[in-house]
């Protein structure tokens, strides 16, 4: 994890603030999470603005494409461009010709606040979408969660270093991290691990969340086809909803030794 933990700190901003003691006043360093907006830009044609945390971007793209349907394989992007403009960063994808006059039958705008997944939407179908079912291909001992927690927690490094972040992991079936990302939005950081997850060819495991388990996140989880999401916070009344119609294990309110489970119990060794 050197390399990441050398990248995560270029994206700290360090402003003077004041901080009010029981003696004087004093002035100390502070670090905040970097906020800035980023535009999604397929075949030169603008699709979304997100404000997001700028690392990982790439990742972004590819997970951002599939959760939103606007790929069905990571083949159908032929290339990404980071690039740096005036009053942010435009990610430059482009698609094949047969995705993108999908994508222009489809369009939205999602300029908005940060991670908010259904500003824009034109039409309600839009929102709720179909997948299959997921398979059941394998059973996790839900005592390796602990150790887990753990580790999401010590591995956050924006997180620490911020408190304004959240994070999504990674973890395979015998509870090793293999990825962890980081941003500002919820959903910007499940979009850019799912982007790992796809370049790292789709192992077995599962994914927690520093957040709650709303249905948009649970809707990429499925899309991914990822079979097991774990939240640190709650799940809504929809969320636990759509994984129950799509087969995925949910997992809620996780702390060490206890943790809600909303669906899915059958892939869950006690």
């Amino acid at each position: 994890m050197n390399g990441f933990i050398e990248q995560a700190v270029n994206f700290f901003k360090k402003p003077k603030i004041s901080e009010k003691s029981t003696a004087l006043l004093q002035t100390k360093n502070d670090f905040l999470a970097v906020e800035i907006p980023v535009s999604l830009v397929y075949n030169g044609i603008s699709h979304a603005v997100m404000m997001c945390s700028p690392q990982d971007l790439e990742d972004f793209a590819l997970g951002f494409s599939l959760t939103e349907g606007i790929i069905n394989s990571p083949s159908e992007i032929y290339g990404v461009d980071v690039i740096e403009v005036c009053n942010g960063i435009e990610v430059q994808i482009e698609l094949s010709s047969r995705q993108f006059m999908a994508l222009k039958t489809h369009r939205r705008n999602l300029t908005g606040r940060t991670g908010c997944g259904i500003c824009g939407a034109e039409q309600l179908n839009q929102v709720y979408k179909n997948f299959p079912k997921l398979d059941r291909t394998f059973q996790l001992d839900i005592n390796l969660l602990d150790s887990c927690l753990f580790t999401l927690q010590t591995h956050q490094q924006l997180g620490k270093q911020t408190g304004a972040t959240h994070a999504c992991a990674f973890f395979d079936l015998r509870g090793k991290l293999l990825a962890i990302r980081e941003d500002v939005g919820r959903h910007v950081a499940l979009d850019k691990l799912i982007g790992w997850y796809i370049k790292a060819g789709k192992p077995q495991g599962f994914i927690i969340a520093s957040s709650r388990a709303s249905y948009e996140m649970v809707q990429k989880v499925v899309s991914s086809g990822v079979e097991l999401l774990v939240a640190i916070s709650a799940a809504t009344d929809l969320a636990v909803k759509m994984a129950e119609a799509h087969n995925l294990t949910l997992v809620g309110f996780a702390r060490e030794g206890k943790g809600n489970i909303y669906s899915g119990k059958e892939r869950l060794i006690f």
